[in-house]
Parts: C-alpha cells; structure tokens; sequence
C-alpha cells in the first residue's frame, strides 16, 4: 500500500508539473516574443521586393505561408502572421550609384546586411502607450550572419508603423499585396 501511495503522489506530481510546462508564459512587450525560424529562406513567401535608392539597399520582403494563403483584401492580418524585411547592399559603380539590371531594377550584393520581423498574435501590443503601439504587433531585429537577436531599441519601426500605417493593420507592403488587383 504504500508503494501505491508513493507511486500515485509521484504521478500527480508529475502530472501538476507537466500541466505547468504546457502552461503558455505571460505576454510581456519586446522583441524576445517573436523567434526566427532557421528555415525562413526556403519556406517563407518573398512577395515583394523593395530598392530603397536613396539608402542604396534592396529590401526583401518575406511572409511565412500560412499567413500568406489567410491574406484576405481590406482585412487586418491574421493571427500569427511573420513578416521578414531582409535588407541586401545595393551594388555600386565607381561613382558610389547603384548598378541597374535591364529592368531597371537595382542589383543586389548577395548577403543580407540586416534583418527585421513584424509578428502579430493575439493580446500582443498590451502594455505600450499610444504614442508606440501597433495594433497587436511586436518587432524584433536579427543579425544575418547567425540569426541571433540583435539587441536595441525598436522606436523606428514602432513610430513608422503606427504614423503610416494604422489604417491598414499597421503594415506597408503587406496590405498592398492583399489588396491589389489580381
């Protein structure tokens, strides 16, 4: 009886303690919410593509596939929606100007030089003030070479998405992409 009893306390506390696991953690603003998945390049949608002259950088816009099959035209994003803004060096002639492709286009330097992320879910956003808050968004910054977070402050991409964007579920290429005509 009382490997029974022992038997059935050690199974309810490792029931208590698995329930405890699966418990998801309390939402708190910042970048550390949204993860980059390894496999981002191969399974992520690039709908849009972006040359910025002025920066002399090429910005490739990324979705991850769920979201994008959800895009619906004058809805918000859905849930779980994963938008990565991965920027690559426009190359240069010997003046400093940025090379053209026959379609007018810029060409790129073959590696990202920056990466950034948009993720919406739900109740994300609580917790920041009007003057930053995006609807239910979060940003995070990664660096290219390992995809490790990349520590400092993400005011820029708050304040260009909330003055921008509000109207459109606070993003830019995105909510054009739902809503062109196809």
């Amino acid at each position: 009886m009382k490997r029974s009893a022992i038997l059935a306390a050690m199974l309810l506390a490792g029931a208590a303690g698995t329930a405890a696991l699966a418990q998801p953690r309390p939402y708190v603003t910042g970048p550390q919410n949204i993860a980059l998945p390894s496999d981002w390049q191969q399974r992520f949608v690039r709908y849009s593509t972006v040359d910025n002259p002025t920066r002399k950088i090429i910005r490739n816009i990324f979705i991850n596939p769920e979201a994008f099959a959800a895009l619906r035209p004058g809805q918000p994003m859905p849930y779980g929606t994963l938008l990565i803004m991965a920027d690559q060096r426009a190359r240069l002639d010997a003046q400093g100007n940025p090379l053209l492709d026959a379609n007018g286009r810029m060409i790129p330097e073959p590696a990202f030089i920056a990466i950034a992320a948009q993720q919406k879910e739900p109740g994300w956003g609580e917790g920041y003030g009007p003057e930053q808050r995006n609807g239910e968004w979060e940003y995070a910054r990664f660096s290219p070479a390992d995809g490790s977070r990349v520590a400092g402050p993400l005011t820029a991409c708050f304040t260009c998405h909330l003055q921008a964007r509000a109207q459109q579920d606070f993003t830019f290429t995105t909510w054009d992409y739902a809503n062109r005509p196809r």
